[in-house]
């Protein structure tokens, strides 16, 4: 097995996929027992970093690796396979800097985040599907910016990451309230981290409670100022960006499910034994035919900022959900009862999958917002 030491340097002409393989399988033999301890993995995020994946998505000419919107969803569907908190830990920085591609990709200057992430080698945390149109927490303004008081949960990968990309309402905004969009260094002085992260599953993500207690937030660390509780441009860039990323990650976990399904299968020929595996076949065909629509109509993180793009996004989200939370109970019903035994690699998976659910937006949610959308409305009142 390889070290740290011993794995490829990126470069422009980097095959990403084979790269995360490699990483996955040097991380694999410490995922059961992180899942049991509920610790995220720091030796795996200094892997990482010092193989150039979290900085793969940053374009060549800003020092990053250049790689491709799909190429991303692949190093984290490779990584879900072996490492699923790892992998969506990662897709929620993969995320954030997908949707300063797209806003370079768009002519917009994206080159402060980049340099982060690709000089400095920053790892990025999100707070934003929590935050949602409304926020949480307070902003007071001072002299030169703000002073601000927050609880921000789950931040997935809060223990590994250098950056806070978050937001805090504001009530006191002209005209109502207001939320202010900014990123806070997690060595600021009044960041700290409550480690209230306890789950089913996912459970070695680190997506504790930051706790934000009187930062100073400068104004130049505000990236947008909107109105409170209404839709804004903004989150059909995000959801476009990210969640191809987020659900390739809970593909990766659906492919390891088929593939121990299949092996504890191998010479059955019982009529419901085959059943069962073509039902998780037909499953795990629409999830990937699904995710890989979402790239398709992502051009690249060329596409457009609509409504219509963002609802298509979101409704091919719940229906990729339901499919890969199909997958991968039908795989472990093939397994039969060694599955459902604690400490099962596919009772693990079926726990980890059911992660997917959480991410924006719950089906309910959705299914209102594209009625909304289909009608010419905003797509949330």
């Amino acid at each position: 097995m390889k070290t740290t030491a011993d794995l490829t340097e990126p470069t422009t002409r980097t095959d990403w996929a084979a790269l995360a393989r490699e990483v996955a399988a040097a991380l694999e033999p410490g995922v059961a027992e992180r899942d049991r301890l509920g610790e995220i993995s720091v030796a795996a995020f200094e892997t990482l970093r010092a193989t150039g994946l979290t900085s793969a998505l940053v374009p060549a000419e800003h020092g990053g690796g250049g790689a491709s919107h799909a190429e991303m969803g692949q190093v984290l569907r490779e990584l879900g396979r072996r490492d699923p908190a790892t992998a969506v830990t990662l897709s929620m920085h993969a995320h954030l800097v997908a949707t300063q591609v797209w806003r370079h990709r768009h002519g917009m200057d994206a080159s402060g985040v980049f340099r982060k992430v690709a000089v400095d080698h920053a790892v990025l945390i999100s707070t934003g599907a929590s935050d949602w149109l409304g926020s949480s927490g307070s902003a007071r303004r001072v002299d030169g910016g703000w002073v601000v008081d927050a609880r921000k949960a789950p931040a997935s990968g809060c223990e590994v990451g250098h950056v806070l990309v978050t937001s805090i309402r504001w009530d006191d905004g002209p005209g109502g309230p207001r939320v202010l969009h900014c990123s806070v260094p997690m060595s600021a002085e009044g960041v700290r981290i409550e480690r209230t992260w306890d789950t089913l599953g996912l459970r070695a993500t680190g997506s504790h409670t930051v706790v934000l207690d009187g930062v100073f937030v400068p104004d130049a660390a505000v990236s947008l100022d909107r109105p409170a509780d209404r839709w804004h441009p903004v989150w059909s860039t995000v959801l476009g960006s990210a969640m191809p990323l987020i659900l390739s990650a809970y593909l990766g976990i659906a492919d390891a499910a088929v593939a121990l399904a299949r092996a504890a299968a191998a010479g059955r020929t019982e009529p419901h034994v085959l059943q069962l595996l073509g039902e998780m076949l037909n499953a795990h065909t629409t999830a990937d035919d699904v995710v890989a629509a979402m790239y398709r109509d992502s051009d690249d993180l060329r596409f457009p900022n609509t409504d219509e793009h963002a609802s298509r996004t979101l409704s091919r989200k719940t229906v990729a959900t339901e499919a890969l939370i199909d997958t991968v109970r039908l795989a472990l019903e093939v397994t039969g009862g060694s599955g459902y035994t604690r400490g099962s690699h596919v009772e693990r998976l079926f726990r980890d999958v059911h992660g997917c659910l959480f991410h924006p937006l719950p089906r309910a949610k959705q299914t209102q917002l594209t009625g909304r959308v289909a009608l010419g409305l905003s797509p949330t009142p």
